[in-house]
């Protein structure tokens, strides 16, 4: 093939060579995508209907709950569909639409999380001004700011990547369309300019990494100082969940995207992609309603008040 515009369709990853494993990747991923649906549903529908819970925290909360059934949305349901299927292909407008709406909830999910580290930056070290700090107004701005700068990247990379001549086959190494594996079997000069937009993302992303680092910093010096035990436990209460959310997306796409060659493999490299793209989404909601009293309350309302209803 010579060039992308020959190309019309990709052949994504097999998930398994047998006909029992494809139909067990299926169920696996049914299940993970169903605790996903309904985990990230639970925190929308209680934070929308709960007026208590119409705060700064909780309005990113749902902002980061849209993000995470968005990803999920963006890669599970035809990896699914070739494993019902037994089939590995996806067409080339597909592939696009993919790997823009990866890029574009993953962006928005690291930009959220960077803010609602600010917002619990603030509680704890600023807390008289917290409503100045964050108001309705500023929370907006910054959720509209999260949300535009994503789809700006994500329209970056998926015009520079499928601007790129494609002379090397159609097969992905990935189960899903993403820009590593579409660089690999690149032959054009132009993919300089991707791994330019890569490195400025990189160093973008390293930015909000080092201001979450310098923010916990802050908070854990702050938390410290607080006289009473009970009031240290509440205020760590508050910053577990976001950390262990934050420790759990850098942690696994680090992993997955620095693991060594010499220790690489198709089973690993598939192993960890599931880990950093399927698996965060369905565990931060479990994650950020364990210790929220108020949460898990409202849920609960929520599923009781459906059950009599019925």
């Amino acid at each position: 093939m010579s060039n992308s515009s020959s190309i019309s369709h990709f052949l994504l990853l097999a998930l398994a060579d047998t006909r029992q494993l494809q139909l067990l990747h299926f169920c696996l991923f049914l299940g993970i995508s169903l605790a996903a649906l309904l985990g990230n549903g639970l925190i929308i529908s209680a934070v929308a209907c709960g007026h208590h819970l119409h705060t700064p925290m909780f309005f990113f909360l749902l902002n980061l709950a849209v993000s995470d059934l968005g990803s999920i949305c963006t890669t599970v349901p035809k990896a699914m569909h070739n494993s019902l299927w037994d089939t590995r292909n996806i067409s080339y407008t597909g592939c696009a639409a993919q790997l823009f709406f990866f890029m574009f909830f993953i962006s928005a999910e690291f930009s959220l999380l960077t803010i609602m580290c600010y917002d619990r930056y603030v509680s704890i070290c600023k807390p008289l001004h917290y409503g100045t700090l964050l108001g309705s107004r500023a929370c907006a701005h910054m959720a509209a700011a999260a949300w535009a700068s994503a789809f700006l990247n994500a329209l970056l990379h998926t015009a520079n990547t499928f601007s790129l001549s494609l002379c090397h086959g159609n097969a992905l190494g990935q189960f899903f369309c993403e820009i590593p594996q579409i660089l690999k079997i690149s032959c054009s000069h132009i993919k300089v300019r991707e791994f330019g937009l890569i490195v400025l993302s990189a160093l973008l992303y390293f930015g909000c990494y080092v201001f979450i680092v310098f923010s916990y910093v802050q908070i854990f010096r702050a938390v410290l100082k607080i006289p009473s035990e009970q009031g240290r436990h509440k205020a760590f209460s508050t910053c577990l969940p976001h950390l262990a959310v934050v420790s759990l997306f850098l942690s696994t796409g680090t992993v997955a995207y620095l693991n060594p060659p010499s220790i690489s493999s198709p089973s690993l490299d598939l192993a960890l992609s599931v880990l950093y793209s399927v698996v965060p989404p369905a565990l931060n909601p479990l994650i950020y309603s364990l210790r929220n009293q108020e949460l898990k309350a409202a849920v609960w309302t929520l599923m009781t008040g459906c059950f009599q209803k019925h």
